[in-house]
């Protein structure tokens, strides 16, 4: 359960006919995406006013709940908006237009998310909604008349906002496809801003291939389409050539990587590795235990590799077998030991993490107890325990529901286990490298990460931030250490480039060398209402 220090952004565990033109040519033909000024000075000294409605001049909040892959599609759709013009604020109350990126995977976010429009309203503010909600039910009450960017649509923003801005409701919500193969979205190349520019965000793929009975993201990501290989090695390549020194692999199912395009994570993973600079790491995102399976030996070599982190988000959900059945989990709990045991034999000091859902459909206590006695093996240093909710159209929501008083006794009794036991007691007295990406919520550390991805709060002191750094730990919480920098030691700066400054549009200079295509008509199966 993520800690007041934790970092800023939450990992949970996120029509093209072959005539048409291809979703790197449509970007470069199509003027309101390409990034560029807008040439205020034709205006002379004529000031704008903010209710203007040119498009482009306007300022623009956005809000992103969920995922690191939701974040990775905020970022994209941050980018375009300030390369085309509009300025992105942090203050809602400043902004013309909010532009809303949703999570589905739990009520309280939908919930969070439906005040926020709400909110915008009763504030005269134009909206624009985005993520998982409107793509997986585009028809809810509450978002009719808005303009909805769909999940794989996010490279048309510019599109949407501008019509918005002028007062039409538009809605993209079609698949991108090429001859009938589904694509993985948007391409990777789109200018964007990252939250942190010190960190990329990439997704390989998006969708999965799994069913499972409570899961309304594969409402709105579908099945799997993962990007090709030359292209995440190309996006690595650029992010470092922009000063990352981090980057974090996101997606459903990192697992499923490849399956539908002939090939696989770990070949992509040894891809990656070499463009990571010395210094500079790799994080991976969640898998599930089927597709990680097969793959275990392969794994184990790259979470041992220096520039890899060696941690692996693998939830469990549930450690009964008749309940993971029920959710359509498609593994056994001995499938997920062996995975844990496999890693933990031959990657040493591995971070495990996972999640368990409290309270599914028919969980007995019996059922409950066996997850108690996982937790109780393993004790997991990183745990996201969700209470069950049933969301709208899954088959889980139909199923006899547990009572919710014995759903919030069982969440609480999970809760009190894992806060009994101290992860990293053990670590006091060692020395480390750790890598120093963020700044801690009560700004008073910087955050660091070690190779087993734990956090490290260090002394905020300008010249750490983007340095591996040596230190000494002196302190163990729950959630994090405290190292004590290694006087003799001197910061390493993995960085091959100076980083971009926050809120600068990366990717500007690739956009712009493109050459323009011909710019025909789009003829895709969006819907307009």
């Amino acid at each position: 359960m993520p800690s007041a220090c934790d970092s800023p952004i939450e990992d949970i565990e996120d029509m093209v006919a072959s005539s048409d033109p291809t979703p790197h040519e449509r970007q470069s033909a199509r003027k309101s995406i390409i990034p560029r000024s807008r040439r205020k000075k034709d205006l002379s000294n004529e000031e704008l006013h903010v209710d203007s409605l040119i498009p482009g001049t306007q300022k623009i909040w956005m809000k992103t709940w969920g995922c690191s892959h939701n974040n990775s599609d905020g970022e994209y759709m941050a980018g375009q908006l300030a390369a085309s013009g509009y300025k992105i604020t942090d203050d809602p109350t400043e902004a013309d237009l909010w532009l809303l990126n949703s999570c589905t995977v739990k009520n309280p976010a939908e919930d969070h998310f439906r005040n926020s429009i709400k909110k915008a309203q009763d504030q005269q503010k134009k909206v624009v909604v985005a993520g998982c909600v409107p793509q997986a039910q585009p028809r809810m009450d509450y978002l009719k008349g808005l303009s909805i960017i769909g999940v794989q649509q996010i490279d048309r923003v510019v599109e949407v906002v501008d019509e918005a801005v002028k007062g039409h409701s538009v809605r993209l919500l079609s698949q991108k496809k090429d001859g009938g193969r589904r694509l993985g979205g948007a391409r990777l190349d789109l200018p964007k801003i990252r939250k942190n520019p010190l960190i990329e965000i990439i997704s390989i793929n998006t969708g999965c291939l799994n069913a499972c009975t409570y899961c309304k993201t594969k409402h709105a990501r579908g099945d799997l389409a993962s990007y090709p290989i030359e292209e995440l090695v190309e996006r690595t390549r650029q992010s470092f050539q922009e000063g990352v020194c981090e980057i974090w692999l996101t997606s459903e199912d990192t697992g499923a990587y490849g399956r539908d395009i002939g090939t696989d994570l770990p070949t992509l993973l040894w891809r990656l590795v070499e463009e990571i600079p010395e210094g500079a790491m790799l994080r991976l995102g969640m898998t599930n235990p089927p597709y990680i399976l097969e793959h275990l030996e392969e794994m184990a070599k790259i979470l041992n590799h220096p520039r890899v982190y060696a941690f692996l988000h693998v939830p469990v959900q549930s450690a009964s077998d008749s309940v993971l059945m029920d959710m359509k989990r498609e593994y056994c709990i001995d499938d997920f030991k062996r995975v844990v045991d496999f890693l933990k034999e031959r990657v040493p000091g591995v971070t495990i993490a996972t999640d368990i859902i409290c309270g599914f459909p028919g969980e007995t206590e019996e059922d409950f107890q066996e997850t108690i006695d996982l937790v109780k093996l393993y004790h997991f240093p990183s745990l996201f325990i969700n209470q069950f909710y049933p969301r709208p159209g899954t088959p889980a929501a139909k199923m006899e529901q547990v009572p919710a008083h014995i759903k919030k006794q069982r969440t609480k009794e999970l809760s009190q286990l894992f806060h009994s036991y101290n992860p990293y007691d053990h670590k006091v007295g060692e020395r480390q490298y750790v890598l120093v990406t963020e700044e801690s919520f009560d700004a008073q550390y910087y955050v660091a990460h070690n190779k087993f991805y734990e956090q490290v709060l260090v002394p905020k002191r300008p010249e750490f931030k983007g340095k591996m750094i040596e230190v000494d730990i002196y302190e163990a919480g729950k959630h994090f250490l405290k190292g004590r920098p290694v006087q003799e030691s001197k910061p390493f700066t993995p960085s091959i480039a100076a980083p971009l400054q926050k809120g600068q549009v990366s990717g500007l200079m690739q956009v712009n060398r493109q050459t323009h295509a011909h710019l025909k008509t789009d003829t895709d199966t969006d819907t307009n209402e």
